[in-house]
């Protein structure tokens, strides 16, 4: 589902796992290729993302960009900015038991990126309720 609720596009998905099993999905930086349309590679020193973490993506369009976690509440939300610029966020919110909506935030300004979440939610519903 894509709403507006400027200065963002929120794009949703219910999925049907825990809350702990998708926070883990979002957070491990060597999961981010299997459901990130626009990430190839990923570096960092950390696996797991926290506050302050950084790195680097390499991008679909075949170019690095640099990345720092600017945004952090534990186990609900995290977001980044990406070659200094706000860039998408990550929501985790529980409906029930092992029940989740997951919510990217795409800046208004980047309003076609919301396909591009459209397409990672349903790779982490995919993934997410596989390994639930």
């Amino acid at each position: 589902m894509i709403k507006i609720s400027f200065p963002f596009i929120q794009v949703s998905r219910i999925i049907n796992a825990s809350a702990e099993a998708l926070w883990d999905l979002l957070t491990d930086t060597t999961r981010w290729v299997d459901w990130g349309p626009s990430i190839q590679q990923v570096q960092s020193e950390e696996r797991y993302i926290r506050a302050g973490s950084v790195g680097r993506v390499k991008t679909a369009l075949g170019f690095w960009a640099p990345f720092v976690i600017n945004e952090w509440e534990n186990r609900r939300y995290w977001s980044w900015r990406v070659f200094n610029i706000r860039a998408t966020g990550h929501r985790v919110e529980v409906i029930k038991a092992n029940c989740c909506r997951l919510i990217f935030e795409v800046p208004f300004w980047a309003v076609p990126y919301a396909i591009i979440c459209s397409m990672a939610a349903k790779r982490v519903a995919r993934l997410a309720e596989r390994s639930f």
